[in-house]
């Protein structure tokens, strides 16, 4: 199966399932869940990189005890719309777990997903540095996923014929 555009996604999924959204650092792969109906995300873990073929056991492994069904990966494109070696390096990512198992992966624009998780992590959770340095990973995998899902929640009202009440 190839990397799809978000939109195509849901056609390769089953309609109820979790999905796993993404957040590739360079040390570490923050990992987020959504729920079966897929309306909210929330924070799982944060996989520490060692080597691919271990990370991606250890991805494939999170995603089969939730039963999530299809991944959503944060695409690192720059603040002028173009790709650079981050984006090339996540997809190269979805290419190699494609090698390993045929599974739905879609992309998600992360721009300043990191950013705004930091900003609310000592806003509003007046969290320290040494602290934030363990969550924002996982927490930056919830918001890029949680923005996909709502885009996927709005592409399908907008693709949805409104019923007709007599």
């Amino acid at each position: 199966m190839p990397v799809l555009d978000l939109s195509e996604l849901p056609a390769h999924l089953p309609r109820l399932g979790p999905v796993v959204g993404l957040d590739l650092g360079e040390k570490t792969i923050g990992v987020a869940v959504s729920d079966t109906g897929r309306m909210v995300a929330s924070p799982l873990k944060l996989i520490r990189k060692t080597k691919f073929t271990a990370d991606a056991e250890a991805l494939f492994a999170l995603m089969e005890g939730r039963g999530a069904v299809g991944v959503i990966i944060g695409l690192p494109v720059n603040m002028d719309g173009t790709e650079g070696t981050r984006c090339q390096s996540s997809r190269a990512f979805a290419r190699n777990l494609l090698r390993l198992r045929d599974l739905p992966i879609a992309f998600w624009d992360e721009r300043m997903s990191s950013m705004a998780v930091n900003r609310m992590l000592v806003d509003e959770a007046d969290m320290t540095r040494a602290r934030r340095g363990e969550v924002v990973d996982k927490t930056a995998a919830a918001w890029i996923l949680q923005g996909a899902l709502e885009r996927l929640r709005n592409l399908e009202s907008s693709s949805t014929p409104p019923s007709s009440e007599a």
